[in-house]
């Protein structure tokens, strides 16, 4: 049984998980609110409210299991990548508790977090148990967009990465253009969904290349441009189209990249996660094409999409079973490949 601590960037999330995968309870205390006032994360802020919620929701994870020190067999935390300043309130918080408590403890990168969520279970959710097997995984954030040829647990090769922006930096930018509330992605979904995707003609960077980079800056600008050309009242009336007409021309070349590699490399399980596979329409295409083509694919359930310690509990697990372990002088690192 595992304690996991996730503070990469700007959610504090604590978690307990078991040797059967399973999340006995994953706590979240989400900073909205406190970043709403900017637009976007501010590391310092997001570092000193760390230190305020961690060690509470450490303390509501156990009364709510009703486990105790004595049931804890390992601790796992985020140590790479993420903003510096809140990786150090996590880490520095796991190595005094394995320190205190005399347990093992393990860095986990966030990234292969995400790899793993699908691989969760709750009381509403049974993921699958591919993780061992040879799959591809897509993993689109705020901050990643990156797809890997997976040979399991642990063994990843990079077959493609953005070369600017992520995919869930373009969706939040797109938002401030239009000027709505923060978190911005999670808004342009919403109002897509009243809108049609055929509204307006965005370019669908690199899609006729052959080969899996992705790239987002020019579908900002070109975004940029379209508004700069409307008036504010047709801005206002038309959201709802230039929202499902941007998030169609993402969805599109997500959708381009990873059919291109189920192609190429014969596999047929894939993985999506990441913030951005909370998004509906891409959810929608992911099933929809898995559905007609024989493929298995694993998205988790909403709550683990975003970021969360039970998906690091996951990882760290399965790797602490493997004889892994992290010493005291482990350091954060802001930027690490997996």
């Amino acid at each position: 049984m595992i304690l996991a601590i996730e503070t990469s960037c700007d959610d504090t999330s604590v978690a307990i998980v078991d040797s059967d995968r399973r999340v006995l309870c994953c706590l979240v205390a989400s900073q909205d609110l406190v970043h709403k006032p900017f637009g976007g994360v501010v590391p310092e802020i997001a570092s000193r409210n760390h230190t305020y919620h961690l060690l509470p929701l450490i303390d509501q994870a156990f009364v709510k299991t009703q486990k105790t020190w004595d049931d804890i067999e390992g601790i796992a935390v985020t140590s790479r990548p993420g903003l510096v300043g809140a990786l150090i309130v996590g880490l520095v918080t796991a190595k005094t508790l394995a320190l205190s408590q005399g347990k093992p403890f393990i860095g986990v990168h966030h990234i292969e977090g995400h790899i793993m969520a699908p691989f969760l279970k709750d009381e509403d959710y049974e993921g699958p148990d591919f993780y061992k097997d040879p799959f591809l995984g897509l993993v689109i954030s705020g901050g990643h967009t990156q797809l890997y040829k997976t040979e399991g647990f642990g063994r990843y090769t990079v077959l493609g990465q953005t070369m600017d922006d992520a995919a869930g930096e373009a969706f939040d930018k797109f938002a401030k253009m239009l000027s709505l509330p923060y978190p911005g992605g999670v808004q342009v979904d919403r109002l897509s969904q009243k809108g049609n995707s055929k509204a307006f003609e965005f370019p669908r960077p690199l899609i006729k290349e052959d080969n899996y980079t992705f790239s987002f800056s020019g579908l900002k600008s070109s975004a940029l441009r379209q508004l700069q050309g409307m008036s504010e009242g047709e801005i206002e009336k038309r959201k709802a189209d230039l929202c499902a007409s941007y998030q169609e021309a993402i969805v599109d070349v997500l959708m381009n990249r990873v059919q291109r590699a189920v192609k190429k490399t014969g596999l047929k399980k894939i993985v999506v996660s990441g913030g951005v596979s909370a998004n509906s329409a891409l959810r929608k295409r992911v099933l929809e094409w898995a559905d007609e083509n024989q493929l298995e694919v694993a998205i988790p359930p909403l709550k683990f999409c975003t970021d969360n310690a039970a998906m690091i509990g996951l990882a760290g697990l399965l790797r602490l079973q493997k004889g892994e372990f992290s010493n005291q002088d482990l350091a954060p690192q802001p930027r690490a490949s997996l």
